[in-house]
């Protein structure tokens, strides 16, 4: 019967403990920041694609140098 009022008090504590911390944290508001958080904008997870690259200029079939 002792065992039982033990875990009974025990079990009362708890819960009592449990519903002080959470009044506290309510009105301390401490929850506030992670919802601006969760408001606040994603960064654009998106890969923007490489820059094109031109081809390469190709050699001329004429001779840069002056003919005789």
């Amino acid at each position: 019967m002792n065992v039982m009022i033990l875990q009974v008090f025990v079990s009362l504590m708890l819960v009592l403990g449990s519903v002080v911390l959470f009044v506290f944290t309510v009105k301390s508001r401490t929850f506030e920041h992670a919802d601006r958080l969760s408001l606040k904008p994603l960064e654009d997870d998106r890969v923007s694609p490489p820059p094109a690259v031109s081809p390469a200029p190709r050699p001329s079939t004429q001779s840069n140098q002056e003919s005789i």
